[in-house]
Order: structure tokens, then C-alpha cells, then sequence
């Protein structure tokens, strides 16, 4: 087992992984920017080292600045927490040469799966299934026109290096087909750097169910139930929940088996998530794999009493992963809480926090790098705290959830919490009725 860790990441998602750290006796490090000098995960490491000044370029994505900091503390191995560089293939491959454990997949595993087209080619090979498209990369407008025509209208276009709802476009019609694949193309240029794009049929109002699996470096994997995660705005998510109110036992044997297959296409080592989109009869589809832990985990680890973060640590140590059965207890639910304005189009609001009170009580968890005379910068993601209850059933969840919400206090800066507590109270969600659109097209937020 290793003695120390580097965390290379800021926030919450830091000092997540520093508590896990601390009770499995590993020692840790904290990178900091300079407008991180004042989070929790830099008082709570045992050793921190500033690698810059604000801008993500310039601190928590500079790679030789990370590794200057792993040698001069001694660290052996890096947690790249979400974000940042942790599904950087480079980064795993530097890691690598510089004998650091990279805690996640090795850099083939994170192209393979980074890189939608080749993903979804991977997963074909698989029998795992896919929306119908194209097969690959669409090089022409005659091409994609011809493709579009033959799964039939509408469509969507999706840059193959894409993420966050970025390079995009839904087309309705074949008259609408030439400006949007151009739109779609020089968007992914100047997004990601590479204009391939590829075509998918567009399921219409779809869920997004996403499994997670873990995979260690003895060609185990299991997958450990979906999450819900079909609660969206601009393709973001706002909440998140386990299990998923739509889900069969029978469905879930199958996404999972399906999931497992993903894995092991790729001898996957580590925590993953392979996504899908399902639609109203609940037939899945692949979508996409995202190769490290992910924002949501807390809703799985609450409904199956494993802690994902030193599961992780565990299969980069080389040791096996227990392949039980699957057992899953209550409902879980996690709400996003940022630092945006929803009065004002979800506008962020960075400044100093002047009140901070979390809630507490039976099984209600907050993740937090925040507190009270913090002040959040602005040049990362306006997420400051994630709000986790669990509960034996989902309409209790959503209570205990509600009454966590109202003890939530956060002045000083505008906050998601009034929007989600009117969440709570939305018949639609009650009763599980809603779609990755339902949010933009049909909640509306009263101030």
C-alpha cells in the first residue's frame, strides 16, 4: 500500500479523497493555486504545495508543476480526483515514466474511451449496444446527409473529442442538416482542437442511466448499480440519485452486464462510469465512458456501503476487488449546490461566504471545501458544496432531502438551494416522471 498520495485537484473532490486517505493511515499532499491558499483540502493535508497562481492553465493543469511537487514531498502515487487532468492520457503516461501510480486507467484506456468515435466502435465489437449512426468519423456534409437520411430524422451531431454538452447540434430536418454539421465542426475546432465529428440518431426525451464499475489489474470487473442522472440544465447536471426510479431488476442486469462488457473490452482498471441514454420503453444505449470517479459517486457509495474513493486506491496498491453479488439498501439522493443566482439565468456568483451552516441529522452527508469567511474565486466551477441524504425509500429520501435543504444556510453569495428545495416539491419528480429536457422545457423556478 502506498505511504503517500498527491491529490491533484482543489475542492471538494480533495479533501474527499484526503478523509479516505487518513483513515486508511496513507499520508497526503494538497496542490493549491494561489486562490486555493484558503480551502479546506489545503488545511486538511498533511503536506500542501502552491503550484501557481489562479488560472487552471497555469496551476492544477500544469503537469510539470504537479510533478515537481510529487518529488520534492515524496509522494508515489496521484489521485486525479474529476476534472482538471484526470482523464488526461498524457498526464497517466507522464506519471508512468516518472514511476508515479497514476490512481485511474492506464493512458491507452483513456484514449480509447476518451475519444467518443473509438469508443463507440469499441462497444459495437462488445455487444454492447449503441445508438444507430455512423460507424465512425463523418469527413463530408454528402456523407452525413446520407447517414442522417438512412436512420432517419432527427438526428444529432457530436464532436468526437466532446464533453460537457459542448459541440452539439440536434438537426430536425435534412434542410437544416449543412449549417449545423459546419456549426458542429468549428465549434469542436475551438472547443477541443479537433473537428471530427460523428452522427447519432436523437432519442427523443431520454433518460440518462449511468453505471458504475469498478475494474482492477487482475481482469476483474463488477459494475455496483446506475444512478438517475437525467435531472439536466444546458447538460449539466443538477441532481442525482440510486437508484434510478424507472429501473427493472431485469433492466439492471442487463445495463450491468452491459457495462461489465464495457470494461473488459478495455481490461479496465479503476473506478469508471459507462453512461447510456434509455428510452420510454427503457432500451439503453451507449453513450459514453468516463474513465475516474465522477461528481455523483456519493448516491452509490450511500446504497452500497462501499467507499468508491479507497476502492480505487486499493486497485492501483495491485490488490483484487471482492467480486460479491450486488446489494443495494434504500433510495439515495445528491444535490448540486452551487454558487449561481437562479433569479438571474443561473448566473455565478463568486464572493466571500459570510454565514455557512450545513445541515445534519440521520443519514445526510455534505462534501464541502467551503465554510463560513470563504471566499470563492472565480476562475474554477461554481460547485461548492454536494448535499447527499439517503433513506429505506425514495419518497422518503426526497423528505429528508427537502427538510437537509431547509437547514441549509449559505449568505453572501446566491445559491442552487431555493431552486432545489422547489425541486423537492414538483409532482413530476415525486413520482419519477421526467427526462433529460424536463428541467429547461417544463420546471420553471418561481423567485
Amino acid at each position: 500500500m502506498f505511504k503517500k498520495i498527491l491529490i491533484a485537484n482543489r475542492g471538494e473532490i480533495a479533501l474527499r479523497i484526503i478523509r479516505t486517505c487518513k483513515e486508511m493511515g496513507i499520508k497526503t499532499v494538497a496542490v493549491y493555486s494561489t486562490a486555493d491558499q484558503n480551502s479546506l483540502h489545503v488545511k486538511f493535508a498533511d503536506e500542501a504545495v502552491c503550484i501557481g497562481p489562479p488560472p487552471g492553465r497555469d496551476s492544477y493543469l500544469k503537469i510539470p508543476s504537479i510533478l515537481a511537487a510529487a518529488e520534492i514531498t515524496n509522494a508515489e502515487a496521484i489521485h486525479p480526483g474529476y476534472g482538471f487532468l484526470a482523464e488526461n492520457a498524457e498526464f497517466s503516461r507522464i506519471c508512468q515514466e516518472h514511476d508515479l501510480k497514476f490512481i485511474g486507467p492506464s493512458p491507452e484506456m483513456i484514449e480509447q474511451m476518451g475519444d467518443k468515435a473509438t469508443a463507440k466502435a469499441t462497444m459495437i465489437k462488445n455487444n454492447v449496444p449503441v445508438v444507430p449512426g455512423s460507424e465512425g468519423i463523418v469527413t463530408s456534409i454528402e456523407e452525413g446527409k446520407k447517414i442522417a437520411k438512412n436512420i432517419g430524422f432527427p438526428v444529432i451531431i457530436k464532436a468526437s473529442a466532446g464533453g460537457g454538452g459542448r459541440g452539439m447540434r440536434v438537426v430536425q430536418s435534412e434542410d437544416k442538416f449543412e449549417h449545423a454539421f459546419k456549426t458542429c465542426r468549428n465549434e469542436a475546432e475551438s472547443a477541443f482542437n479537433n473537428p471530427a465529428v460523428y452522427i447519432e440518431k436523437f432519442v427523443v426525451n431520454p433518460r440518462h442511466i449511468e453505471i458504475q464499475i469498478m475494474g482492477d489489474q487482475h481482469g476483474n470487473v463488477k459494475h455496483l448499480g446506475e444512478r438517475e442522472c437525467s435531472l439536466q440544465r444546458r447538460h449539466q447536471k443538477i441532481l442525482e440519485e440510486a437508484p434510478s426510479p424507472v429501473m427493472t431488476p431485469e433492466v439492471r442486469e442487463k445495463m450491468g452486464q452491459a457495462a461489465v462488457n464495457a470494461g473488459k473490452a478495455i481490461d479496465y482498471e479503476g473506478a469508471g462510469t459507462v453512461e447510456f441514454i434509455v428510452d420510454k420503453d427503457l432500451n439503453f444505449y451507449f453513450m459514453e465512458m468516463n474513465t475516474r470517479i465522477q461528481v455523483e459517486h456519493p448516491v452509490t457509495e450511500e446504497i452500497t456501503w462501499c467507499d468508491l474513493v479507497e476502492q480505487q486506491i486499493r486497485v492501483a496498491a495491485g490488490e483484487e476487488i471482492e467480486m460479491k453479488p450486488l446489494k443495494m439498501r434504500g433510495h439515495a439522493i445528491e444535490c448540486r449546490i452551487n454558487a449561481e443566482d437562479p433569479e438571474h439565468n443561473f448566473r455565478p456568483t463568486a464572493g466571500e461566504i459570510t454565514s455557512f451552516n450545513v445541515p445534519g441529522g440521520h443519514s445526510v452527508r455534505v462534501d464541502t471545501h467551503a465554510y463560513a469567511g470563504y471566499r470563492i474565486p472565480p476562475n474554477y466551477d461554481s460547485m461548492i458544496a454536494k448535499l447527499i441524504v439517503s433513506a429505506p425509500t425514495r419518497p422518503e429520501a426526497i423528505k429528508r432531502m427537502k427538510r437537509a435543504l431547509q437547514e441549509f444556510v449559505v449568505e453572501g453569495v446566491k445559491t442552487t438551494i431555493p431552486y432545489h428545495l422547489q425541486l423537492m416539491d414538483d409532482p413530476n419528480f415525486q413520482s419519477g416522471d421526467f427526462n433529460t429536457q424536463y428541467l429547461e422545457q417544463h420546471f420553471k423556478f418561481k423567485p
